[in-house]
């Protein structure tokens, strides 16, 4: 997650703050560091996850409890922020809901309306910026439904204010990853700005080169097998 770059000053106390929901073991969380951002906490429901948050970001404050019982006014206090403070509040919220590997029921299960969790935090925090990620195939769940709510969610007035906010599906072997890996990126901003994906870098990396120099793997489990014998099936059931 690099391509939300904000300039960074030398001095320590300048730091650009950012929140983090939804943070699993803190992939996302390594994409805004590695972009300049000081992640001050960050939420996340399971006990495994929340150790190796604690293991490796010693200094971020890691809340270990479900979205939905921890109120905006928790979150900032445990970062030291308040309202307009943050930079920007990021999130993968649970996928599965939307994904072809799972029963795809996105808005009628209750993992897929987690994402208006999210826009809670955004709405009550009002970071500079939000960035949310999720499989593309939120895209064309139920003809779209699930996307274009989120978007119209995103985009409401907060008093005299709102995000201008746009998306994209990004493919992460346009970026130098060695596999197809579409996600859908969604941004938002306060500052009424127009925002421009970054363009694919051009370069491309094979499988062959990225795990060539490791040993051989393990045969799949069962489960991994069923699941990929299915997919084709479910891109010609969903269309996706």
């Amino acid at each position: 997650m690099t391509f939300l770059v904000a300039p960074v000053s030398s001095r320590a106390e300048e730091t650009v703050k950012a929140i983090s929901l939804f943070s699993g073991a803190g992939g996302m969380d390594i994409g805004f560091e590695q972009a300049g951002f000081e992640v001050v906490v960050a939420v996340e429901q399971d006990p495994s996850c929340c150790k190796t948050l604690r293991k490796n970001r010693p200094k971020t404050v890691v809340i270990n409890d479900d979205i939905t019982k921890v109120t905006t006014k928790q979150i900032l206090d445990a970062g030291g922020l308040k309202p307009r403070e943050a930079a920007v509040v990021f999130a993968g919220p649970p996928c599965q809901p939307f994904s072809l590997a799972g029963e795809r029921r996105g808005l009628d299960d209750p993992k897929g309306r987690l994402v208006m969790e999210f826009n809670r935090v955004v709405r009550e925090a009002l970071p500079m910026a939000f960035v949310m990620e999720n499989v593309s195939g939120l895209r064309n769940w139920n003809g779209g439904e699930a996307l274009n709510l989120f978007l119209e969610e995103f985009s409401k007035p907060i008093g005299e204010e709102s995000y201008v906010v746009t998306y994209s599906i990004m493919d992460a072997c346009d970026y130098g990853a060695p596999q197809h890996r579409e996600r859908l990126i969604i941004v938002g901003n306060r500052m009424g700005k127009d925002f421009w994906f970054p363009k694919p870098s051009g370069k491309t990396l094979t499988v062959r080169n990225a795990i060539c120099p490791l040993p051989p793997a393990d045969a799949p489990s069962l489960a991994a097998v069923r699941v990929a014998r299915s997919i084709p099936g479910r891109i010609a059931k969903h269309g996706f």
